[in-house]
């Protein structure tokens, strides 16, 4: 339980500090009303869950290691700078898969 407000800040810490969590954030919000409009079934809704929580996960650990890679120096660095490009290349693969996921599931609505 004491780790609780420690996670709970690290959400505010992301939401606050990264454009892209809002974008997610965003997007998130209306994967659920598209889905609560639609009435999707229950499979739909655990496929649309699982991508969301890939993303939010992704970028979170995106937004650590570019913390810690500038905690490190603030002098550009080769091996910073491919750590960065490839936790944001993580990041770019979740959004893409997710996103299929969504058109599979809402484009038979459509």
């Amino acid at each position: 339980m004491k780790s609780f407000p420690y996670a709970f800040a690290g959400v505010a810490e992301l939401l606050r500090s990264q454009h892209n969590a809002r974008i997610h954030l965003l997007a998130t919000i209306l994967v659920i009303a598209a889905g609560l409009w639609l009435g999707i079934s229950a499979q739909q809704w655990a496929l649309l869950f699982i991508a969301c929580a890939m993303v939010w996960c992704v970028e979170a650990l995106n937004t650590a290691i570019e913390f810690l890679a500038d905690a490190l120096t603030t002098e550009p660095h080769p091996l910073i700078k491919k750590a960065k490009d490839v936790a944001a290349a993580a990041v770019l693969i979740a959004a893409v898969f997710s996103l299929a996921i969504g058109v599979m599931v809402f484009l038979p609505y459509f």
